[in-house]
């Protein structure tokens, strides 16, 4: 028997959920119940509370990755504009940083089960870091977020990566359940439901088989690392050396307030033959900088990060003096707020140098 798992979580949408449930369920009385399909949670059963409206459902087992089959993971339903409690990126948030992500990390490593996901529920996994590097869809408003994630986000109603199946808009979940009891079960039967529904799935399944289209547009940014209408400032500091810094350059401690909770990154930026460069320390880990540029007096590159949320933002940020102001952003998520102050200069990293030696 092959076992559905819909898994709910508070605040996922009604329709990501339930048209699934149904299209199953349809399966399951058209094969003399092949399909045993159930509504579950990570943590065990209990009351669910929607987005939408509310309203309640009961989930009444827990997800159980014995079970050979498909577990399936719904979007949310929440506030499309705005950074509060009930937006969208924070109910996935907070989804994300349940048993859920453990629990799907480890089933999408199990031969015999698949992980599907309907619009925003493909973002849940990403924001977890689940699918880096992984073709998918989402909702059309949720995709520069996606790929913000590391995923490789493909404009398609379905996309199948093998154990991997994502819909992408609100409606997806009557497509992917469709296309996956065509998969698991034949085309007869998707068949026989598409006519019970009166419904026919849109678009053709992406898949990663097959030829590729000549005309391709490259995405990648190449931008090299260059200072444009820059301020410098030198200093004749240490056996007669040239020190050229920006007002960007030194150690910086700040605070970036996202929907999702605060991050304090500390930045160290530098300055060197008109080239600007700096990294970001967060949680004991540092990475580069990506495409960092001034111009007009603003200062902006790209950083992946892992918490509290995998993402790759997007930084533009302007500095008075030692506090540096500005913003992060990735995708629909709205742009969080950077705050900072400036701990140390180039120069007195050097004059302290200097004294060590002396």
């Amino acid at each position: 028997m092959l076992t559905v798992q819909i898994v709910l979580y508070n605040g996922f949408d009604l329709l990501d959920a339930i048209a699934p449930y149904e299209v199953f369920c349809a399966a399951s009385i058209h094969t003399d119940n092949a399909i045993r399909v159930e509504l579950v949670t990570a943590e065990g059963p209990r009351s669910v509370t929607s987005g939408m409206n509310g309203l309640t459902i009961e989930a009444n087992d827990t997800l159980d990755l014995e079970r050979r089959g498909i577990i399936l993971v719904p979007g949310a339903a929440g506030d499309v504009e705005g950074d509060g409690p009930d937006s969208i990126p924070a109910i996935l948030g907070r989804a994300m940083n349940t048993e859920l992500t453990t629990k799907i990390k480890a089933a999408l490593e199990h031969k015999d089960i698949v992980v599907a996901t309907v619009c925003g529920g493909s973002l849940l996994l990403a924001m977890g870091g689940l699918l880096e590097g992984r073709p998918a869809v989402t909702h059309h408003l949720g995709m520069d977020l996606l790929g913000a994630t590391g995923a490789i986000p493909i404009p398609a109603r379905v996309v199948d990566d093998g154990n991997l199946v994502t819909g992408g808009g609100v409606t997806s979940g009557l497509d992917v359940a469709l296309y996956l009891v065509e998969r698991e079960l034949g085309p007869r039967i998707a068949h026989e439901i598409e006519q019970l529904f009166e419904y026919e799935r849109r678009g053709t399944v992406w898949r990663e088989k097959g030829m590729t289209s000549s005309i391709r547009k490259s995405l990648t940014d190449n931008e090299p690392s260059v200072v444009m209408n820059q301020t410098t400032v030198i200093s004749d500091i240490l056996h007669n050396e040239k020190i050229q810094t920006s007002v960007f350059d030194g150690n910086w401690h700040t605070t970036i307030v996202t929907p999702v909770g605060k991050l304090e990154v500390s930045l160290y930026i530098t300055t060197c033959s008109d080239v600007i460069q700096g990294t970001a320390t967060q949680g004991g880990e540092t990475i580069q900088f990506l495409n960092p540029a001034i111009c007009n007096n603003k200062l902006t590159w790209s950083l992946p990060i892992t918490k509290p949320m995998r993402l790759n933002l997007k930084f533009e940020v302007t500095v008075e003096g030692d506090q540096m102001n500005g913003i992060a952003k990735a995708g629909l998520l709205p742009a969080s707020k950077l705050t900072g102050r400036r701990v140390i200069s180039p120069v007195d990293q050097v004059q302290k140098k200097e004294s060590q030696e002396l």
